[in-house]
């Protein structure tokens, strides 16, 4: 089961203004609950944060704590999603996993909280 008491916060050098900050996680590994196989996918995290910024240590280990944990793509892209939001409460997240091809499917799913204040980038 996810530990979110891993995860960490800081305050947020320029509350003021509204910027997008970007992490990607390119080893992300959880388990299939079917199979038992490891999934492997490259997550992004995209968010408008408020007061508080997420602390990429305690983000990494919270994230770890997937690797022996059987669960859908669908539902730990959400719990992510989930636990990041009550962790920092921004003003605007977005998490995207892109799965590695299985059975010749290529998954991408995309969870957001919130609508993006400010204009963000295509691609």
């Amino acid at each position: 089961m996810r530990n979110t008491q891993r995860l960490e916060t800081f305050p947020n050098p320029h509350p003021a203004r509204d910027y997008v900050i970007e992490h990607h996680v390119h080893e992300f590994t959880s388990m299939c609950p079917k199979t038992g196989q490891p999934d492997f996918a490259t997550i992004v995290m995209r968010y408008v944060a408020d007061a508080a910024c997420v602390e990429l240590k305690s983000l990494k280990r919270y994230l770890q704590g997937f690797r022996q944990q059987g669960i859908f793509y669908e539902d730990v892209t959400n719990v992510i999603l989930d636990d990041l939001v009550a962790c920092c409460r921004p003003k605007w997240m977005l998490i995207e996993t892109t799965w590695t091809v299985r059975g010749g499917i290529h998954s991408v799913i995309r969870a957001a909280h919130g609508e993006p204040p400010i204009r963000l980038p295509h691609g």
